[in-house]
């Protein structure tokens, strides 16, 4: 609703406006809610949104947060920041085949912002940053609900008025408190979705002060129309989903500042009447500014198209089974079973899980599946709700749930399978901007039944209910997003035929050395998807260490039977034919990784492992050069260098090597350890202390590292200091190899020497 006043004469005009705009919007009035102060309703939303996801402050880097934040170049100061404009969301550059094609430059330069602040990644600085914007979003929802559920109206001093006070607080708190943010607030990655919301309301909100009127006259500011769009364009940097509000802004401007009746608009347009252009499309400007829109959003999307490339995301069947199925009957049938999951993730977020893909929600093949009957549930909802918003002659219900249906569905096309297909079944952080939709209906539904029940105040206790339901299902879920041990285990009961569960639940216990649990669930991730494969090669390299090398071998082989280019698993396929002493087998699959993975480092160390167990000395050498060429600080590849050349001889060129590593990698006490032993051999013995000392600071606890000092003593005539550091060596190791013997001649000589003395 658009009203301008410019007669300012009476003191209370605007008092009295406002309470003449809420009896004609009687939404508030029948809403048995808290009547507050706009600053104190932003004040409750911030502090109870705050509230709900606090506990989350100190959380640990979960699930995708490792590849986007942890392993993604894009964060460290050495990479130029133009590079971020150039890769995807995880740092992988958008002209590669394995990109997912997920353009957020913005959001990882929010990402390298809180790394370089914080001086490395520490998690605490980047969950505070995701709380205090989901607090913003909420409080900035409050001036969004007032204008979707009261109207757009403004004083004549051009102050906006909240027409809907209750109702927008009512909203806000909803939005604030729904346990489906949890992902985005509580996951570090989720700010992708905190961030295009922000723009998204911000967009919205500069659209609504184009139509405050000028001091010129002017209905409505251009200025403010092109800064929505930019807003939206920002909101789309942050994730794609922001581009969707260019349309809703359109949307919103026929039905909130033109009144169109979208009914009579279509009867209209079937009937061809003359005076559809002059009555709808030309009055205050509608189709001026729609041009704007439209314009403004086919050049971002042009912008996006040229620096993404033609060529699709890459998606396997396992991300998105429906997607892959031949049948397009079953497309739509999964596809829409999706939507219904969405919903029901809407109206009771009580079954939540990080990941919904690997068989956790299994197809519908055919019509006699009783899953259907969400389908028709939905359907039913979604039609008689159209209906409703179409047909209605109560205008105000009309544009509500338009508004609601619009706000709902919109946001949500870009993944919804519609366009293009997307990387996942059900994502629980793709329905943070939908939720604004599901909002205004929950709170239009609630006014509907205030209207007609008796006793309103038993309403309103179960909405307080629902609230206070809420704010204990996000406390809770946000605990869970605190460690990826409670996050996988959660999902377990959820989702307890998703195989990539059951993987991250063995991976996290294998990472913490639990190893015989870790099988376990290896073993059922494959049972639930035999075509599993990264499951095959980690069960294979646990299998492996146990020295079950046959087992190890069928799975690993099996792997890269079913994925050919799985380099990792061709590594350590190659590493268990080593150890099986099948070397020529263990060659061919280290080159069939390298062929697969040209940069891999790795592949190029064990591979000169191998050579050196060939006792072919210069590829080795060869191998393990490569492995430090494509990174300079894989420590071991450097060690195994300096060992082979001390121990062919070649001390000049060890010792050549041995300081090239070090000036690499400075701090690294093992390469301090063999140039030490280099630089003892070749009888600079002072330099040579000077790095056993260094080394045996950074790691007191190594025997060898006290034996070998020892052992330089011993040569350079430093009795009493090389007695010390092998009875220390001893202490540590008293098994130690060879430093035992070297003791006792040891203590022989100084025997002899006292003899000699006395």
């Amino acid at each position: 609703q658009i009203f301008n006043q410019h007669n300012a004469e009476a003191p209370n005009l605007e008092q009295a406006f406002h309470r003449m705009a809420q009896m004609e919007h009687n939404l508030d009035h029948d809403i048995p809610w808290f009547l507050l102060p706009s600053y104190w309703a932003k004040m409750v939303v911030a502090l109870i949104s705050f509230l709900c996801f606090a506990n989350s402050y100190d959380g640990d880097f979960v699930f995708d947060d490792s590849e986007a934040i942890i392993n993604n170049k894009d964060l460290r100061a050495e990479t130029p920041l133009g590079d971020l404009w150039y890769h995807d969301f995880w740092g992988s550059k958008l002209s590669s085949n394995t990109s997912h094609k997920s353009y957020r430059p913005l959001t990882v330069l929010t990402f390298r912002m809180n790394y370089l602040f914080a001086g490395g990644f520490y998690p605490v600085g980047f969950h505070v940053i995701n709380i205090i914007l989901h607090c913003t979003i909420s409080v900035l929802m409050v001036d969004v609900f007032s204008i979707l559920l009261g109207g757009l109206q403004f004083s004549n001093k051009g102050r906006r008025l909240n027409l809907a006070p209750k109702s927008s607080l009512l909203a806000a708190l909803l939005f604030a408190v729904h346990p489906v943010h949890t992902e985005c607030v509580a996951g570090i990655v989720g700010r992708a979705d905190l961030l295009c919301a922000l723009f998204f309301l911000l967009s919205f909100l500069g659209y609504c002060k184009a139509f405050r009127e000028n001091k010129e006259g002017h209905t409505f500011s251009v200025f403010w129309v092109l800064v929505s769009v930019v807003l939206g364009a920002i909101a789309m940097l942050c994730k794609e989903q922001g581009i969707t509000i260019l349309g809703l802004n359109a949307v919103f401007d026929a039905l909130v500042i033109n009144k169109i009746n979208l009914l009579e608009l279509i009867r209209k347009l079937l009937y061809k009447d003359k005076s559809l252009e002059n009555a709808v499309l030309l009055r205050k400007g509608l189709l001026f500014r729609i041009t704007l829109l439209m314009c403004g959003g086919a050049s971002i999307l042009y912008i996006r198209w040229r620096i993404m490339g033609t060529g699709p995301p890459a998606f396997t069947e396992v991300d998105n089974p429906a997607s892959f199925a031949d049948s397009l009957f079953v497309r739509a049938i999964n596809y829409n079973y999706y939507y219904s999951l969405n919903a029901w993730l809407l109206l009771c977020p009580w079954w939540l899980c990080f990941d919904w893909s690997m068989g956790c929600i299994p197809l519908i093949k055919s019509v006699s599946d009783w899953r259907i009957i969400a389908l028709a549930a939905l359907w039913f909802c979604l039609i008689g709700l159209i209906c409703q918003a179409l047909c209605s002659e109560d205008s105000h219900k009309r544009r509500i749930l338009t508004l609601g249906l619009g706000f709902l569905i919109i946001p949500f096309l870009p993944a919804s399978n519609l366009f293009f297909r997307v990387g996942f079944v059900v994502a629980e952080r793709v329905i943070y901007l939908p939720s604004i939709g599901y909002c205004i209906l929950f709170t239009y539904g609630f006014s509907l039944l205030s209207k007609q029940a008796k006793k309103k105040k038993i309403l309103a206790v179960a909405v307080l209910g629902v609230l206070l339901v809420n704010v204990m299902r996000c406390a809770l879920r946000s605990s869970q997003w605190r460690s990826e041990e409670q996050l996988f285990r959660s999902a377990l009961s959820v989702c307890p035929l998703n195989a990539k569960v059951h993987y991250n639940v063995g991976k996290n216990l294998a990472d913490k050395g639990n190893q015989s649990a870790a099988i376990k669930y290896y073993r059922e991730a494959v049972r639930l998807n035999p075509k599993y494969v990264h499951a095959m090669n980690n069960l294979g390299n646990i299998l492996k260490e146990r020295n079950e090398l046959h087992e190890a071998e069928e799975l690993l082989s099996l792997a890269v039977q079913i994925q050919p280019d799985f380099a990792a698993a061709w590594m350590n396929l190659g590493i268990v034919q080593n150890s099986l002493r099948r070397f020529e087998e263990a060659e061919q699959s280290y080159w069939t990784a390298i062929k697969h993975r040209k940069k891999y480092p790795d592949c190029y160390y064990n591979l000169g492992r191998l050579y050196a167990d060939l006792n072919r000395h210069i590829d080795a050498l060869n191998a393990w050069r490569n492995a430090t060429v494509l990174k300079p600080e894989h420590s071991l590849a450097w060690n195994n260098m300096i060992i082979l050349l001390d121990n062919t001889g070649n001390l000049a060129q060890a010792e050549a090597v041995g300081r090239e590593a070090l000036e690499l990698i400075p701090n690294d006490h093992s390469l301090m350890f063999s140039l030490a032993n280099v630089l003892g051999k070749s009888q600079k013995y002072k330099e040579s202390e000077a790095l056993f000392l260094k080394a045996i600071k950074a790691n007191p606890n190594a025997a060898s590292y006290h034996g070998n000092l020892a052992v330089l003593y011993h040569r350079w005539g430093n009795l009493d200091l090389a007695k010390k550091h092998y009875e220390v060596s001893l202490k540590l190791d008293p098994m130690a190899p060879g430093t035992k013997e070297n003791y006792n001649l040891l203590r022989r000589k100084l025997e002899q020497l006292q003899k000699k003395g006395g």
